[in-house]
């Protein structure tokens, strides 16, 4: 064999050792041709579908228009994550609007009783508690930081679109502190924008950054179908960890205000006052005046809310996303228009729940 022979065949002796040497490597790690985002996102599935639920809830219905008689019927599902060891559940409150029964379903396709801890409406959150769970299925989930969002960020939601349970869809960050009408009648601030696709029953499933922290909660879609158009809207993260810290800890959402009650918008548009009319005031020593009658059955005009803390106040809405951050205690700066003139107020809030 001549010196160029003997060449050639080292040299497709060694590209079949090299060939066969590879497709062994393949054989033991399958995965290995995977590109490192689609490592990323399996890796956070894996890690993260056993604690996504799935929630099922039944209601009581009349069994006909001529008895008394009732019956349980299925209200609706959708999905929920799991928030700590005790077995506290978070979902959105329109997956639990109206239940009389409850129950939550784990990736084993175990099914639990669960027990409704508190809601809040204004922010679409509710908790639930199951009892009886094994442990290796409750975890204390890990929140990001959502005002550190970017837009562009890897975004991953869990869910049970269409009953189809254990659903993984992926995007980015589209935007963010986006302001929507939640289903309290409230707007609801700061939302995520994400283009993960979300379905009718991904409600109230976690939306995961490529860490697989939690960055929101799937709430809801902008559509004219009703189907994912490619815009759909999470809780963020910040706003979820300060409700359900206090619905677990107190069973409700403290509520901080300044302890009155106002007229509606449209008395204000009526009289041409651009801001919120105070009606009554329920607080002690707050400083603030309502709207009265003399006794010559004249209406005296009670202060009008321009600003908290530089902020405009034109409605219900604008007075309760101002608050929503504050601490019982706080002491905000009112601007008011009291007889005419401009005065700026310094107001101690207080818990509306104990009034």
């Amino acid at each position: 064999m001549t010196s160029r022979n003997q060449t050639i065949f080292f040299t497709l002796f060694c590209s079949c050792f090299f060939l066969f040497f590879l497709n062994q490597l393949q054989q033991s790690n399958p995965r290995s041709y995977l590109i490192e985002s689609e490592k990323n996102t399996i890796r956070v599935f894996e890690e993260n579908a056993p604690y996504v639920v799935h929630i099922s809830s039944l209601q009581l219905a009349r069994t006909n228009l001529f008895s008394y008689d009732v019956t349980e019927i299925p209200a609706g599902t959708g999905s929920g994550f799991v928030w700590d060891k005790d077995g506290n559940i978070v979902t959105n409150f329109h997956v639990i609007k109206g239940a009389h029964k409850l129950t939550v379903s784990f990736s084993n396709t175990k099914t639990y009783p669960a027990t409704l801890v508190g809601i809040e409406p204004r922010k679409d959150i509710a908790v639930l508690r199951v009892e009886g769970a094994p442990k290796e299925h409750l975890r204390n989930l890990t929140v990001a930081d959502s005002a550190e969002l970017e837009v562009g960020q890897k975004t991953l939601a869990i869910g049970s679109p269409f009953g189809l349970d254990q659903t993984l869809t992926v995007g980015v960050v589209s935007a963010t502190e986006r302001a929507m009408l939640g289903i309290g009648n409230v707007t609801i601030r700061d939302m995520i924008q994400t283009d993960a696709s979300i379905n009718p029953g991904n409600s109230g499933g976690p939306l995961l950054d490529s860490r697989g922290y939690l960055i929101g909660m799937n709430t809801m879609i902008f559509s004219e179908t009703g189907n994912s158009a490619g815009i759909g809207f999470a809780v963020p993260s910040n706003t979820i960890k300060r409700i359900v810290s206090q619905i677990i800890k107190h069973g409700h959402v403290v509520q901080v205000g300044l302890g009155i009650q106002t007229f509606g918008t449209k008395v204000s548009q009526k009289l041409g006052i651009n801001g919120i009319l105070i009606k009554e005031v329920y607080a002690r020593n707050s400083g603030l005046k309502g709207t009265s009658v003399d006794s010559r059955d004249n209406i005296i005009l009670g202060d009008i809310i321009l600003e908290i803390d530089g902020h405009p106040v034109k409605n219900y809405d604008d007075l309760y996303n101002v608050l929503e951050i504050k601490k019982v205690g706080d002491v905000v700066q009112v601007k008011v228009i009291r007889n005419e003139k401009e005065q700026i107020l310094p107001i101690k809030l207080i818990d509306l729940g104990k009034i």
